[in-house]
């Protein structure tokens, strides 16, 4: 199918949201990763989220240009041809987007859908994610309130953040962030929802301890029940509504966490950690159990089925796909498939 249009994708929130399951929303950074996680929702039966870093997009735009809008651009024009093909639905985001990065990376693919759409074309995106965490909650807020102002006007959802997530991701260090900050408040999603919701579409990553990155057990405490407080918060104080979170630093959580966020409001959880591990551990067997074979030792000449990227590059393929279904198993979504939207 193709990728979802704006009213499919807020129809694939809803219902997410009424039933208590998520979208695994996984980063890729190449033809071959988008490809696997689309292998993986198709065999899960599964809707889901293709999505794609500030890091991730650049390394797509490859060496010769270094561009993170431009190779944003290329993955999404892929994904948009090749979803075509498979029978489930597929949402495209941008990931983390931190303010030093809004003119180079977010700002330009909202223009693009401008653009677009002035043309009588259909979105690119349908999210962008704009992480102000690093500011004061008010300052975080009034810059959320003008990106969603603007989204909202091509009908674009926009994905915000409270509170820190700790650990590493695409060079962005926050792993010494006091334990404090790791913990969104009830009184940050009360306003936040406040601000954003009046607006149009958003959604939430209130953080409770998760860190990017995967970690031994007992190195990360999640505390679930801080979602549950703050959308009993929200609903207090705004006439029974609830707002839409987001799990970001969900590698390596165990299923009762994840199944405990997804009750409290969770209807997308970001994967890449385990996805990457995924696809890389495939194409580190081929090269141990093929070594002679993928290189020339001894000046001998190698074995050209064996150093073809082709091979091991489907077996990567394939190691990610089963990674993506067992997150579609784990999120609820698998055999979840809503087929033909309207």
């Amino acid at each position: 199918m193709p990728v979802v249009t704006p009213a499919q994708y807020r129809t694939m929130l809803e219902k997410a949201q009424e039933g208590k399951y998520a979208f695994g929303a996984f980063n890729v950074t190449s033809t071959e990763t988008a490809n696997a996680v689309l292998l993986g929702l198709k065999t899960a039966k599964a809707d889901g989220i293709i999505q794609v870093s500030t890091g991730g997009a650049e390394f797509m735009s490859g060496l010769g240009v270094k561009e993170m809008a431009k190779g944003a651009i290329a993955l999404a024009q892929y994904v948009h041809y090749m979803a075509q093909h498979y029978e489930v639905n597929v949402a495209l985001h941008t990931d983390h987007c931190h303010p030093k990065y809004l003119d180079t990376f977010v700002l330009p693919l909202i223009a693009e859908t401008e653009r677009r759409r002035a043309a009588g074309q259909g979105n690119l995106f349908n999210a962008h994610m704009f992480d102000g965490s690093e500011l004061p909650l008010d300052e975080n807020i009034k810059r959320s309130v003008e990106l969603l102002t603007r989204c909202a006007k091509s009908e674009i959802v926009l994905e915000v953040e409270t509170g820190v997530v700790g650990g590493e991701e695409d060079g962005h260090d926050t792993s010494g962030t006091p334990k404090d900050k790791l913990y969104t408040t009830p009184e940050d999603m009360v306003a936040v929802h406040k601000a954003l919701g009046p607006i149009g579409p958003y959604l939430l990553a209130a953080t409770f301890g998760n860190v990017h990155g995967v970690y031994k057990p007992g190195n990360v405490v999640l505390k679930p029940e801080i979602l549950k407080e703050g959308q009993e918060a929200i609903a207090k104080a705004c006439g029974g509504a609830r707002t839409r979170l987001v799990f970001h630093g969900g590698s390596g959580s165990s299923l009762e966490e994840i199944h405990a966020t997804l009750d409290y409001g969770v209807v997308k959880m970001n994967v890449d950690t385990d996805t990457q591990y995924a696809f890389t551990r495939a194409i580190a067997h081929h090269m141990f159990k093929n070594y002679d074979g993928v290189l020339k030792v001894d000046g001998e000449v190698g074995d050209k089925k064996a150093y073809d990227p082709r091979p091991y590059m489907k077996k990567a393929e394939q190691s990610m796909a089963d990674r993506v279904i067992r997150t579609c198993q784990d999120l609820r979504s698998a055999g979840r498939t809503l087929g033909t939207i309207a």
